[in-house]
Parts: structure tokens; C-alpha cells; sequence
């Protein structure tokens, strides 16, 4: 891999990751997967820390955006994100450990993700038709957190798609406030991801050049992704949203075929 291509792949992913709040780790593996030939603990570490950078930025960039965090619905979902990373993470470890196979683990990924996307695809063009309930127990929207960091940290996409749709559904957010409240949740699961890595000493191996330029794109994105989001509608996040999601489909195909 080349600077440019680390640093084109991560920019792209997570501009259109915070415009969205899908992240950029659900773009960022996929076309690892499928053109860095790198094994997948490293794919994963590094798109986490490339989320957690852009995430930190759009945050930031938020505060006077007009779109506004639940200060304790959302932090109870972020919290519970928190700890489903330090358990998804886990997960992914003893997974690695029992099966001994990158190809075996990247194809369940990989259609784990297929399956994901085509639901959320399908709940974008229809949502307009659905009854979406507005849960405020703490305890709920807790587990609703817990999950989704635990489904994002075993991927290794730093979020994705399935917070949109969740958090959407639960708790009648409108696609900015979704995109917002996702990134809010992405934060907490990368950082106790993150931290979790480091503490059980299970880095990776990875080039620190890739990582450098792959960390400039994602506050690059961070930024420019937060500042377009500003000037769209709600509408308009949903197209980008729907496109980002065709994207996403296609590459996870390839890779599942791939890795089988």
C-alpha cells in the first residue's frame, strides 16, 4: 500500500462516515480486506484508530451544528457502546484463537456484514412506512448501546450502518441527530476498544507510515464530512447514506467470495 491510497481511502471513508455516522471503519475494512493483503488484527486496529480520530474531529465540529445530543439518553448509549467494545473485542480474540484462519473469520465478517447492509438498505427506503417507537428507559437504551458496540468492536468497523437503523427505530431520531448520536457512540466503543488492545497487550503488527497517513485522512474527513453535513438536509444525508450503502454491498460480496 501507498501513502496516497491510505490516505485516499480513509479521507473518503470517514468524510462520508461523519456526513452520515456510519463512521468510515465499514468502508475502511472492506477495501482493506479486499487490496492491502494485510491480516485482519492489523486491518482492524488500524481502521479503529482512523474512526477514533475522525470521531474525536466531528464531535468537536458538531458543537455549533444546531444538532443536539440527549445529554443522558445519548451518554447512557455511548456508555453502554463503551462496554460492548471491551466485550466485542474480546470476542473477536477468542474467535481468532479457536479458528486459527483469517480467511474463515474475514468471510463471516464479511457476511455478517452483507446481511447487515442489505437490512439497513432496506429500512432506509421504507422507514417512511414504519412506526418507529421512542424508547426512554435508561436500562433499554443502555443494552441497545452495549450491542452495537459489541457488534462494531468484532467487526472491527468502528459502527456502521446497523447504528443508523437502531437508533432510528428506537428512539425516532431524524437522520442528523442519528448521524450524531452514532458518532457519540463510536467514540466510547473506539476509545475502551481501543484501550482494551493496548492493556491486553494485543497489538497488532502494522506499518506506522500506513497509520500516520491513515489517521491525517480520518481528521480530514472528520472535518470536511462534519462540515458538509452542516449545509445538507435530512434527506440529503439519506442519499448519501443510501449510495455509501450500495458501496458497502458490493465490496463485502467481493470479499466474501474471497475469502471462501
Amino acid at each position: 500500500m501507498t501513502n496516497l491510497f491510505n490516505l485516499i481511502v480513509s479521507l473518503l471513508a470517514t468524510t462520508t462516515g461523519a456526513i452520515s455516522g456510519i463512521g468510515g471503519g465499514i468502508i475502511i475494512k472492506p477495501v482493506y480486506d479486499a487490496f492491502s493483503g494485510l491480516p485482519i488484527p492489523t486491518i482492524n486496529f488500524m481502521s479503529g484508530c482512523t474512526v477514533f480520530s475522525m470521531s474525536i474531529v466531528s464531535l468537536l465540529k458538531s458543537r455549533n451544528s444546531g444538532v443536539k445530543l440527549d445529554k443522558v439518553k445519548s451518554t447512557t448509549l455511548a456508555l453502554g457502546a463503551a462496554v460492548g467494545g471491551i466485550i466485542g473485542k474480546q470476542i473477536f480474540q477468542l474467535t481468532k484463537a479457536i479458528f486459527k484462519n483469517d480467511n474463515f473469520i474475514g468471510a463471516g465478517q464479511a457476511i455478517i456484514l452483507i446481511i447487515m447492509t442489505l437490512y439497513v438498505f432496506w429500512f432506509i427506503k421504507n422507514k417512511e412506512k414504519i412506526t418507529m417507537k421512542n424508547v426512554n428507559n435508561l436500562g433499554i437504551a443502555a443494552l441497545i448501546g452495549f450491542s452495537l458496540g459489541m457488534i462494531s468492536a468484532f467487526l472491527g468497523i468502528g459502527g456502521g450502518p446497523i447504528n443508523i437503523a437502531i437508533l432510528a427505530y428506537f428512539f425516532n431520531m431524524n437522520s442528523k441527530t442519528c448521524s450524531l448520536n452514532s458518532i457519540y457512540i463510536i467514540f466510547f466503543s473506539q476509545t475502551t476498544s481501543l484501550l482494551t488492545t493496548f492493556i491486553t497487550k494485543t497489538v497488532p503488527t502494522y506499518n506506522s507510515m500506513d497509520l500516520i497517513f491513515m489517521i491525517i485522512g480520518g481528521i480530514a474527513g472528520g472535518f470536511i464530512g462534519s462540515t458538509i453535513s452542516k449545509r445538507l438536509s435530512n434527506k440529503g444525508v439519506d442519499k448519501i447514506f443510501s449510495v455509501v450503502l450500495m458501496i458497502i454491498l458490493i465490496i463485502c460480496t467481493y470479499n466474501f467470495f474471497r475469502f471462501i
